[in-house]
């Protein structure tokens, strides 16, 4: 039987699988999934508890922490900036924050001690958006570089304003030269801090005036406010011995009080149909609810891949992500894209869009099949499964 363009037998699947591997293991506490195509919100799945300390199921109204699929609305927010020919792509970015123009490149040392070499080059605004900045994030623990990050605190929780966030990482060199590599990073707040400083509006509001209301994303924010805490699930870690650790409490946690800094990588809370919105702005061109957010030539532009030398990021990226795989996969401006399924080994096609969140949440978009997969569920880290690759064999295999 034809469901939207799939078989309705087998979209079921995608539930029996949930609920038997995740679901009744309690390694998620619950699960909320939605498939568009062709225009239509098809199938929603809601399975399992948001809240397991308060009994609340899941819902499809249920508020989650986005965190990483905060970066691709900053990035469509910031290219509606260079449409209106604010910025170009290969401006350096000191012209918008001077104390990017004193980075250095890391060779060696410790923080107080750090040597470093000249840039070959400087940050440019592309380099922000595709993640080639040479910037990091402290939480790799990898190098000396993001140690130093740690150190000072380089994250939302502990500064007091956006603007001493991306100050404060002029003060630490870099991990390498902007456009040699490709590693996952703070770039995208810069993005965001790079919108206050261009458009003159704080972040919270450029994105409500610009992205939110003209899309109709009316619980998407910065934070939940008290009348929605209610509809806002709780996060929780997964613990061998087949339990479930809650790690931020919908009710006294974080993302409860507007945050002193708009993190335009990880900020956001979003629901299903806001962020389908999103998706589904996508898919159509750049436009939906007769507003065109941004242009479909530009789309074009953001959805190619921009790694240098058009590599796939197995060849450039420092470490691994779990919100894509890295074979066959390419990274534009602010989306990975999809270069090879084969290579990938991954069902799908070329010029795909994806990304995904710390707490496992994550999304794809497919404009060959007029298709956008939304999965949302709060557990972290997001590597702790291979979930995402697994719902992409069961929907593709679905596919009329």
């Amino acid at each position: 039987m034809s469901y939207f363009g799939f078989s309705k037998s087998r979209l079921n699947l995608i539930d029996e699988h949930l609920q038997k591997k995740y679901i009744d293991t309690k390694r998620f506490a619950g699960t909320l999934t939605g498939v568009y195509r062709n225009g239509e919100l098809g199938y929603i799945s809601s399975l399992g508890m948001m809240d397991i300390e308060q009994n609340i199921p899941m819902n499809r109204d249920t508020i989650f922490r986005i965190y990483s699929m905060t970066k691709p609305i900053t990035s469509v927010a910031l290219m509606t900036l260079y449409e209106k020919g604010m910025f170009q792509l290969d401006d350096p970015v000191s012209e918008y924050i001077p104390s990017f123009k004193n980075l250095g490149v890391y060779q060696q040392g410790h923080m107080g001690d750090f040597i470093s070499t000249p840039l070959e080059r400087e940050i440019t605004i592309r380099d922000l958006l595709t993640h080639q900045s040479g910037l990091t994030y402290g939480h790799t623990e990898r190098t000396n570089v993001d140690h130093a990050y740690r150190t000072m605190g380089i994250d939302r929780e502990s500064q007091e304003s956006l603007a001493t966030f991306v100050e404060s990482l002029s003060t630490i060199p870099i991990e390498f030269s902007p456009g040699t590599g490709w590693n996952y990073s703070v770039s995208t707040d810069v993005c965001g801090y790079l919108i206050e400083v261009i458009s003159g509006k704080t972040l919270d509001v450029f994105f409500q005036n610009e992205i939110f209301d003209p899309l109709e994303m009316s619980d998407t924010s910065f934070h939940v406010p008290p009348e929605k805490i209610s509809r806002f699930a709780s996060c929780y870690s997964y613990q061998q011995s087949n339990s479930l650790t809650l790690v931020d409490d919908a009710i006294s946690g974080t993302f409860i009080s507007k945050p002193k800094v708009f993190s335009g990588g990880g900020g956001l809370v979003s629901t299903l149909d806001d962020y389908i919105s999103f998706c589904e702005m996508i898919l159509n061109g750049g436009s939906l609810n007769d507003h065109m957010i941004i242009s479909r030539k530009t789309l074009d532009l953001m959805t190619s891949n921009h790694l240098t030398n058009g590599t796939d990021l197995r060849s450039c990226a420092y470490g691994r992500w779990s919100e894509t795989s890295y074979t066959g996969v390419g990274f534009g401006l602010g989306f990975s894209v999809l270069l090879n399924p084969a290579a990938s080994q991954v069902s799908g096609n070329v010029g795909e869009l994806a990304w995904g969140g710390a707490a496992s949440t994550a999304f794809w978009i497919d404009t060959v099949e007029n298709l956008a997969v939304l999965f949302l569920t709060q557990l972290r880290p997001s590597s702790q499964y291979n979930i995402r690759r697994e719902l992409r064999t069961l929907v593709y295999a679905a596919i009329d």
